[in-house]
Formats: C-alpha cells, structure tokens, sequence
C-alpha cells in the first residue's frame, strides 16, 4: 500500500509539470503486455505447426532443420514469457529497483536473459544456415558426418555459447547495470569503468554481427547452388521442394535478424567506443530488436510449402491471365489494322473480306 501510495503521490507531483508523464508510463506497460501476448501466440501457433511436421518427416536433413527450427521457436517463446515478466514486474514496482531489488539480483536475472535470449536466436539462424549450405553443397559429408545425434549436441552448445556470454559479466564481478530509462537491465553503455566494461559489451555486439554475416554468407552459397542446379536441370528430384521451402524460412530469418538485431548492435559498438548519454536511442533499438522474436514464427507460418505453393499458383494465374489478355489484344490490334487497310483499299468488298480467314484476307488486302 506504502509503494502504491508514493507511486500515485508521485505520479501526481508529474502531473503538473508535464501532463503525459503518466500516460507515457501507462501506454509503455500496455506496449509491453501487447508485445508479449503476441509474441506468445505467434510461437505457440508456430511451434504447433513445426511439430506437426517434425511428427510428419521422413527426410533425416529435413528433421535437422525443423530440430533447429522448433528450438529456435521454443527460444524466443520463452524469451517472451521471461522478459515480459520481468518488464511487468518492474513497471508494477513503478521502477523503484531500491524496493524490490536491494541486492541487484533482480537486474542481473534481467541482463542475463536480455543477453541470453538475444543472442540464442541469432546464433541458431546462424546454425541453421551453415546446416543448410553443407546440405545442397556436399549432400555426401553432410549424411555421413553430420548425424542427428550431432545436431542435437550442436545445438546444446549453442545454448551453451549464449548462456556463457549471458553470465561472464556476472562472473567476472560486472554485473549488470540498470538503464537510464529504469526498465531494463543491460551492459555499463553509459559510463564505463574500464576496459573490462568495454570488452564484455563489444563481445556480445562482434558475436550477434559475425553471425549475421555467417548467415548471409551461408544463405547466399545455398541458393546460388540451388539456383544453378535448377537452370542447369540437374536437380528435378522428389525432395527438392523442400530445399527451397527451407532457403525461403532461412533468407526470411536472415532478413528479420538483419532488420531488427542489425541497428542495437551496431549501437552498442559505438556507445562501447565513445559513451554518449544517449539512452533514447539505445532503447529504441532494443524495442526493434524485439520484433526479432515476433517475427520470426510468422515465418514459419507463412512461409510453408502449401502457402508457397499456393502464392505460386496465384502468381503464375495472374501471369497466365495478363499474357492471355495481352494476346487477345495483340490480336484484335492486329484485326482492327486489318480491317482498317481492308476498308480503304476496297470498300465494296468489305462485307465478303470479314468472312474469310487471316491470310486470305491479307492477300486481298495486296492485290
């Protein structure tokens, strides 16, 4: 009651120099809940609808993908519950971090999960990608060496990778710092104290950007290969479509990470290199990079072979719609010429001329 009551005092005290300071607050808890009930159900429905056909495949580097996939989405459902609660738990404190974290547990949890959750993502879109161009590129190695077995223990020290980024600054007595905008936890960007500070916040960007750039390396290699199989027609077997199924989830993923990680990482370098008091910015960025965990089961969703073949078909009805219309209107151009030198090389015969076929007519129309 105390803290409700100080938090409306306050809020109150606000009020009189700027009127929107408590609508600002209440319409960043709203945002908050929004995103994190979407990004729930996105991954929920995704995560359903990769399990269904993970219960389905009978391909084995099929299964790898969709093994990876379905962590990847299990990754950011929890990363949506984890955060979100956090967030709305700090917001029903009205961000007095002295009340209800006095032994900076709380804030640690919090960077530690900002950092796990963000870079589990990006490093699994990597992985996905390296799994797919050895796939197409050496099909032999790939069934042999790369047995699911394996795949399970890479992805085991993919997690393993992002939570020991996650908890080094923990470990090496760096925790994590609460913000300037008092909502999250996060890297020393404002003020740090000395090149450890620097070395853990450029480890975390220079890790999510290499392997942003493995993942459009290894995407592009793919569907070079794929495209040069297709124009060479060397690759019309059964199990093609789903290579390309899967290129479209991967460029799709690789495109989201790009867009929404891209902005905050390159953000954090600089604020690493020369520290500005600029946390407007920063914590735009992170608001994008949050999409990022949205997005990506609708890739999943919308991206699947029967709604890719079902564009396709659409696709390929209105080219067949718009060559037939323009056919017919070559045509009747051609017609309407026709009639037109016909009518003025010899009118009396113009009834009889509509009668006979293209080519007499054309004679006709000479002689």
């Amino acid at each position: 009651m105390s803290a409700n009551g100080s938090s409306v005092a306050g809020c109150r005290s606000e009020v009189r120099p700027s009127n929107n300071t408590c609508s600002q607050k209440d319409l960043s808890v709203t945002a908050s809940a929004f995103s994190m009930t979407v990004g729930v159900l996105s991954n929920s429905l995704a995560l359903f609808i990769l399990l269904t056909s993970y219960s389905r495949v009978r391909i084995k580097s099929k299964a790898s993908f969709l093994l990876f996939a379905s962590s990847l989405v299990v990754t950011d459902l929890l990363g949506h519950i984890i955060n979100g609660s956090l967030v709305l738990l700090v917001y029903s404190f009205h961000k007095k971090w002295e009340t209800f974290d006095p032994h900076h547990i709380v804030c640690s949890v919090f960077g530690a999960c900002m950092v796990f959750f963000g870079l589990s993502p990006l490093f699994l879109g990597s992985v996905m990608a390296v799994e797919r161009c050895i796939g197409i590129t050496r099909p032999i190695f790939h069934s042999t060496a790369l047995v699911f077995r394996h795949m399970k223990r890479l992805l085991g020290l993919t997690w393993l990778l992002a939570a020991l980024v996650a908890v080094l600054p923990v470990l090496l007595w760096r925790p994590y710092k609460v913000q300037s905008s008092r909502s999250w936890c996060f890297f020393h960007m404002d003020e740090p104290k000395d090149w450890l500070d620097v070395l853990l916040s450029l480890l975390f960007s220079m890790l999510g950007l290499l392997a942003l750039l493995l993942s459009i390396v290894c995407n592009a290699l793919t569907s070079c290969t794929l495209l040069q199989a297709r124009l060479s027609r060397k690759h019309h077997c059964r199990g093609t479509s789903y290579h390309i199924e899967m290129i479209c989830q991967l460029l799709a993923i690789m495109l989201v990470s790009c867009v929404c990680w891209g902005p905050l990482l390159i953000r954090v370098i600089m604020l690493s290199i020369r520290a500005n008091d600029e946390s407007f910015s920063l914590l735009m960025v992170v608001r994008m990079a949050t999409w990022n965990q949205i997005l990506d089961p609708w890739v999943y969703i919308l991206l699947r072979k029967a709604v890719l073949r079902k564009i396709f078909i659409l696709f390929h009805t209105c080219w067949d719609s718009k060559s037939n219309s323009l056919h017919r209107w070559q045509r009747s151009m051609l017609h309407s010429s026709m009639d037109t030198s016909n009518s003025g090389a010899a009118p009396t015969n113009c009834r009889f001329l509509g009668r006979l076929p293209l080519q007499e007519t054309s004679i006709k129309s000479i002689t």
